[in-house]
C-alpha cells in the first residue's frame, strides 16, 4: 500500500479504481516540482528521439508519471516489474504482448476481446506490474493504463510473453529467453542514475526468463490474429 503526497489532485481521478481505504501502508511518497520537471524534460527528449511534435503535458499529468516512476522504484523491493506492454487474461490466465511503439499491440488485444467475448479480461494496456516470485509470474492491472483507459484492479497468474511484429499472415513460434532478451531490456523500466535499482532490475529480468513462456509472433491486423496466437500458446 502506498501513501502519496500529491500536488494535484487528478492523481485521485486517475487512479479512483484503485484507492485504498484502510490504515496502514508499506510506502510514502511524496513529489516536488523537480520531479514535474523531470518528467517534463525526459517527455522532451523522447519526442526528438522519435522525430514527432514536442507534446506539451499539464503539471497535473506530469505528477502521475512522477508517482508511479517513485511506485516502480518502491516495488522493486518486493520483487516486482513494471513493463510496457498489453495483458489480456482467458479463463484467468495472462498473455503479455510487447513490441516497438505503433506496431499494434492494443490493437491485437482488442481482437482478442473480440474473439473470446466475456472469456477475456483486459488486465493493462499499458504498463502493468509483474510480481517475479518463486518461479512464478503475476500480473497486475494499474490505473497507467494507456491512452484508453483500459484495465482492471485484478491479478493473473501470466504464462506468456509475446514479441509482435507486422506481418502479411499469422504465424507464431516459441523462443526462448535469450532471444526475447534484448526486448525484455528495452520494455521495462530501467532506473537511471541508480546503480542499486538497476541491478536489480537485471536480476528480476534474468528471473522472467525462466519463469514463462516466450514467442514471436508475426500477425496481420484482423481478429484471426487472436485465434492463432491463442492456439499457439495455449
Amino acid at each position: 500500500m502506498f501513501l502519496i503526497h500529491n500536488m494535484y489532485s487528478y492523481i485521485e481521478y486517475y487512479c479512483k479504481d484503485y484507492l485504498y481505504d484502510g490504515e496502514g501502508f508499506d510506502y510514502s511518497i511524496s513529489i516536488n516540482n523537480q520531479d514535474i520537471l523531470y518528467e517534463k524534460e525526459k517527455s522532451r527528449k523522447e519526442d526528438i528521439k522519435e522525430g514527432i511534435a514536442i507534446r506539451e503535458f499539464s503539471d497535473a499529468y506530469l505528477e502521475t508519471l512522477a508517482i508511479y516512476r517513485k511506485i516502480c522504484r518502491c516495488l522493486l523491493d518486493e520483487n516486482i516489474l513494471l513493463f510496457h506492454g498489453s495483458v489480456v487474461s482467458v479463463h484467468g490466465i495472462g498473455y503479455l504482448f510487447t513490441a516497438k511503439s505503433g506496431t499494434g499491440k492494443s490493437t491485437h488485444t482488442r481482437y482478442w476481446r473480440e474473439y473470446f467475448k466475456d472469456r477475456a479480461i483486459m488486465i493493462n494496456d499499458d504498463k502493468p506490474l509483474l510480481e517475479i516470485k518463486d518461479g512464478h509470474v503475476n500480473v497486475y492491472g494499474t490505473p497507467w493504463d494507456g491512452k484508453h483507459r483500459l484495465s482492471t484492479n485484478t491479478c493473473v497468474s501470466l504464462k506468456a510473453i509475446c514479441i509482435l511484429n507486422r506481418g502479411k499472415d499469422n504465424r507464431i513460434c516459441r523462443i526462448d529467453g535469450m532471444d526475447a532478451y534484448s526486448m525484455l531490456i528495452q520494455q521495462v523500466n530501467r532506473p537511471v542514475g541508480d546503480a542499486l535499482a538497476m541491478s536489480k532490475t537485471l536480476e528480476l529480468i534474468d528471473r522472467l526468463c525462466s519463469c514463462v513462456e516466450f514467442y514471436s509472433m508475426h500477425c496481420t491486423m484482423d481478429i484471426d490474429a487472436a485465434r492463432v496466437a491463442y492456439e499457439g500458446m495455449k
